[in-house]
């Protein structure tokens, strides 16, 4: 499928440094992100990125480059990387060349769609802002996901995430009939066998589909795989008009990648050594994800920020393009406060009167003003006690206690592990819990009959049966009787 008749068919390799292939044509040139072939069978991919003069271009290798030498003929495929769309390809795992990873039976008669996609027309975008509800408590009420936009999601290793990213697939599929899509950039290989085991035993994975290009795969691939993932969820949106939510691990690594492609290419590099066109790259990507008046991706990408650093232009730019920050702490981990978001460092967009509403947006402040006070007032808890803070401090404690425990929710993806029922609470169940919380409606209950409940009348039922423990029981029997005094 040649796209002008002057296009030609074969050319030869003229120099190989890495992943940089120089290469001769006569009779016309490849143009840009044209997919060639070379060695043997064709097992080195390159993708045409710049061209040289009348006779030569550039490219960078998708594949290794190890056994190519100058002289080596290379084929044209007519066409640029291409990545299998259709409902064929739910509950698979690919690479970035649409081939299937997961031991199962090759797909035959696939749809193949071009990577290198335009992002919708402005004219087909939706102009409303609507939340994307995810039946978790401390997202919906305090860092409200925007539908068609973009969360990132921060936290170190054994806080929490994947387990937050799965429990959100199966939300996704269960309750909204959506398709989730995974797209692994730069990961370890056990990364991405541990995270399919864990869909296939919660039973999401029909419903999925998983893209990897792993860690020691050349940066052309890594750098490939996203646009690849954001060709499949755009056919999930624009053909079946299903709701996509786009899963990214890890975005920095999609921007180290081409960081490493534009140094390969000779570019000059920008600040702190990133590629001078970090922030077309990038924008590229992000702009696909969108909603549209057939459907919406949205997308939680998680970040990592180098070195902490958040002023790093790596952090910054994709900064620009998230509408939510969804910060998980190590410190709640410890504590048993599972989902583990901090409350104080999250935040989002979205929590404005004029999306969420004036009931929703006070009841936030007013959450995020009582966990503040708690904050402030631990470090006179720990020197001197309950019993010295005055009686209004005191009811400021056992709010906020209350309400971090309201916070925490039962899963469906880990049922196996904590025996608890999995529960999925509606946006107005957790804004009235909380509201009856801070109202102090339930400041004769232990706190522990609201640690891992769903809608918040459960804590009555809770409370008169045998309660489940208290992982983090740090307040002494003095303290509690203060609190519950108070």
């Amino acid at each position: 499928m040649n796209r002008e008749p002057t296009v030609p068919q074969a050319g030869v390799v003229v120099a190989v440094r890495g992943s940089v292939v120089d290469m001769r044509f006569e009779g016309g040139l490849p143009a840009i992100h044209t997919l060639l072939r070379a060695g043997d069978g064709g097992r080195v991919a390159i993708e045409v990125l710049s061209q040289r003069d009348a006779s030569h271009v550039r490219g960078i290798a998708l594949t290794p480059t190890q056994g190519l030498a100058r002289g080596m003929p290379v084929q044209h495929t007519g066409g640029p990387l291409q990545a299998p769309v259709g409902k064929a390809i739910l509950s698979r795992m690919f690479d970035v060349f649409g081939h299937t990873i997961d031991r199962e039976p090759a797909l035959a008669d696939m749809q193949w769609r071009t990577v290198h996609r335009a992002p919708p027309p402005l004219v087909r975008r939706s102009t409303t802002s609507e939340v994307f509800e995810t039946g978790i408590k401390a997202i919906d009420v305090l860092t409200p996901l925007e539908r068609g936009g973009k969360a990132g999601l921060f936290g170190g290793a054994g806080v929490g995430k994947t387990v937050l990213l799965t429990e959100m697939i199966h939300n996704m599929v269960g309750n909204q009939e959506g398709v989730s899509i995974f797209c692994g950039i730069g990961e370890r290989s056990r990364e991405g066998e541990e995270l399919y085991r864990e869909m296939k035993a919660a039973g999401v994975l029909p419903h999925m589909v998983m893209i990897f290009a792993q860690m020691n795969e050349p940066p052309g691939a890594r750098f490939r795989v996203g646009h690849a993932a954001l060709t499949m969820a755009e056919y999930f949106r624009d053909d079946e008009h299903r709701d996509v939510l786009l899963l990214v691990d890890n975005i920095f690594r999609f921007i180290q990648a081409g960081a490493e492609v534009s140094g390969l290419m000779g570019q000059m590099p920008s600040r702190l050594g990133y590629q001078p066109t970090m922030g077309t790259e990038l924008a590229a990507l992000e702009e696909r994800i969108a909603n549209t008046d057939s459907g919406a991706i949205t997308a939680i990408q998680a970040v990592y920020v180098p070195a902490d650093d958040f002023t790093d232009p790596a952090a910054v730019h994709t900064f620009s393009h998230l509408s939510a920050s969804i910060v998980l702490s190590r410190k709640r981990a410890s504590e048993g406060l599972f989902p583990a978001i901090d409350p104080l460092q999250s935040s989002s967009k979205m929590v404005t009167p004029g999306i969420v509403g004036e009931r929703h947006y006070a009841l936030a402040q007013a959450i995020r003003r009582t966990l503040a006070q708690y904050a402030e007032l631990k470090d006179i808890i720990a020197m001197l006690g309950l019993e010295q803070l005055s009686p209004e401090d005191r009811k400021v404690v056992a709010r906020a206690r209350r309400l971090e425990r309201f916070l925490t929710q039962p899963f469906f993806t880990t049922e196996q592990f904590t025996s608890l029922t999995g529960k999925l609470v509606s946006l107005n169940d957790a804004l009235d819990g909380c509201e009856r919380i801070l109202a102090d409606e339930f400041k004769d209950l232990p706190e522990s009959a609201l640690y891992m409940i769903g809608a918040v009348d459960e804590a009555t039922a809770k409370a008169k049966g045998k309660a489940k423990p208290d992982p983090e029981q740090q307040t002494t029997k003095e303290d509690a009787r203060a609190l519950d005094d108070a």
